[in-house]
């Protein structure tokens, strides 16, 4: 597959916007490992090899486990993460499948026990900002060299 077009270099200004996003990630309080959690389950349901590359490698690099990254695809079914992660991951997938049905009230409301309003502002900040990279990358055909 051949990358079509490169946004970072016909369109700077929407990359640096896009940038903005990832400074703003850095600075919440939502843990590093979480974060790489939602990047990589959004990826999934997206399709995007590029994006799962980077954050799989990232999120080894940060302590994730193999194991994890591996039931990731069936988070449901894994006793591998913590109700708040279970949480997290059904507002990722609602969100990111957003015309299916929306980010339903039951998810909402179960997320809401493990995350103040803030913390759901936060990472439904997050959730957005990686289905915006991830269809970046799948419409361009964005890809990664494997080292």
């Amino acid at each position: 597959m051949k990358q079509r077009i490169s946004i970072k270099d016909l369109e700077p200004g929407f990359y640096q916007a896009m940038f903005g996003l990832g400074k703003y990630e850095a600075s919440t309080g939502i843990t590093a490992g979480l974060k790489e959690l939602i990047k990589i389950r959004a990826s999934q349901i997206n399709g995007c090899a590029y994006c799962l590359q980077i954050h799989t490698v990232d999120a080894r690099k940060g302590g994730e486990s193999e194991y994890r990254i591996y039931a990731l695809s069936a988070w449901w079914e894994s006793p591998l993460f913590s109700d708040a992660e279970k949480a997290a991951l059904a507002v990722t997938d609602e969100v990111t499948l957003i015309a299916d049905r929306g980010l339903s009230e039951a998810t909402y409301q179960e997320a809401s026990r493990h995350f103040n309003d803030h913390e759901m502002a936060q990472l439904i900040a997050h959730i957005i900002a990686i289905n915006a990279w991830n269809r970046i990358a799948v419409s361009t055909h964005m890809f990664h060299e494997v080292s």
